[in-house]
């Protein structure tokens, strides 16, 4: 079977019923055992809403030790949130958990609204602003392996909502029709999906090539990394203060000392409890993080969840990226945003550097940090560059320092990894002095 040359929306296969449009207007509902655990999801729930374009209207907070199993909340307070969102005229309820199939159709049902929990909102904002074509495949990808589960039953309780699959009341067989299309569709994007990580594997294996430090920007969302790589790439990427206003990995060359330069990556921000089923959609944010020389871990110091957000970036990179007790790049904390914070700016709560990257406030000292980092392991040595290798090294390594001028090349001072160091060898750079030899 062929595939299509242009990829279908979700909800070609889905219905209404897969996502939110914008505009839309929502009671948020949250179960806790105390009221004051869920108010810094319930906030971040609300920007998340904010970011998709829904209004929220109220918040619903039912406390009890553990979620009922056939609607998470009880049956008294179902019908409290069915009569305010008919009082309000609400569109949507937004749930702060993800639900079961058997959830999701029960409180539908019950409220005649309808329902979307926190992981299919995050997924819906994957898909409004992503960018590029893999992102766009990956997020379809992720939509419809949550959705295939939750087709069975939904039929009766969506022709009252008015669209979506089964309006007419389904039997086995439209049922089975429509899954079956679904697994067909995942198989393609699959196949797709694995072409392009192929590409992206390739585009790696350049930058390898190419000798310059690579510097993967993560931390959570709108902590303010496309803001650092503007300041230290002089680049121009999309800056707003939205949840997930990044969701495609961008490179840039930035000057981290004068002559030297690196290869930053900005990355999609992490979240607090990511859907798993959206953990294939970050397989390049992951990837560059892995692979990477050094980490940024940009944290919003002026957060009052930062703590938070700082450990949840850690966790999900300990839990997704770095096999157990296996190596990884050196980590460099950036407590960004310090320009909101008033005496407290010093109140370290992780060994990092401080910086504001809007006001351009310590950017000279993680400059300085990441050289320092990058430098572990390296080799200082004095060089005889020949001039038909003037290309190459200056590509490499930059500019070095103590530079002499002779007629046949240059001899300088320079600060190399081994690697670097061999290529320059195989291209008849010659080695006057180390460090360590001097020491020896």
């Amino acid at each position: 079977m062929r595939e299509e040359k242009t990829p279908r929306l979700v909800e070609d296969y889905t219905g209404a019923r897969a996502r939110v449009y914008g505009e839309e207007r929502a009671i948020i509902v949250a179960v806790a055992p105390r009221e004051e655990a869920c108010e810094r999801s319930l906030h971040e729930l609300e920007s998340l809403a904010a970011t998709a374009g829904i209004a929220t209207l109220a918040t619903v907070i039912q406390t009890r030790s553990r979620p009922d199993p056939a609607t998470v909340i009880g049956k008294g307070k179902v019908e409290e949130v069915a009569q305010a969102a008919e009082a309000l005229e609400a569109d949507v309820i937004l749930f702060d958990r993800e639900l079961t199939p058997g959830q999701a159709r029960n409180l539908e049902e019950r409220t005649n609204r309808k329902i979307i929990d926190r992981t299919q909102l995050i997924m819906d904002i994957f898909a409004q602003h992503a960018a590029t074509k893999e992102a766009r495949l990956q997020v379809e990808l992720a939509q419809l392996r949550y959705l295939l589960p939750r087709l069975r039953g939904w039929g009766d309780a969506l022709t009252r909502l008015g669209g979506g699959i089964g309006t007419r009341g389904p039997g086995e067989t439209k049922l089975e029709l429509d899954r079956n299309k679904i697994t067909r569709r995942i198989h393609a994007l699959e196949r797709r999906l694995e072409k392009a990580r192929a590409e992206r594997s390739t585009q790696r294996k350049q930058r390898t090539r190419s000798e310059l430090p690579v510097i993967a920007i993560v931390g959570y969302t709108n902590s303010g990394k496309s803001t650092l790589m503007n300041r230290l790439c002089s680049a121009e990427l999309l800056v707003e203060d939205k949840l997930f206003a990044t969701l495609s990995t961008s490179v840039r060359r930035g000057e981290i000392s004068p002559g030297r330069i690196a290869l930053f990556i900005d990355t999609v921000g992490f979240i607090r409890d990511l859907p798993h089923h959206l953990v294939p959609a970050f397989s390049s944010t992951l990837e560059a993080a892995k692979e990477a020389d050094l980490i940024l871990h940009v944290t919003d110091a002026a957060s009052p969840n930062r703590e938070e957000e700082h450990r949840s970036v850690r966790e999900t990179l300990t839990a997704q990226v770095f096999a157990e007790d296996s190596p990884h790049p050196p980590i460099i904390d950036v407590l960004n945003k310090i320009d909101l914070l008033g005496e407290e700016s010093g109140t370290a709560f992780v060994d990092g550097v401080w910086i504001s990257a809007k006001e351009g406030i310590n950017l000279d000292l993680l400059r300085a940090g990441i050289c320092e980092v990058l430098d572990r392991g390296r080799e200082e040595v004095r060089l005889f560059v020949p001039y038909s290798a003037f290309d190459l090294f200056h590509r490499l390594v930059g500019r070095g320092e103590s530079v002499s001028y002779l007629p046949a090349g240059i001899e300088t001072s320079v600060t190399v990894s081994s690697v670097v160091l061999s290529r320059l060898r195989a291209a008849g750079v010659k080695v006057i002095s180390s460090a360590s030899a001097r020491k020896g």
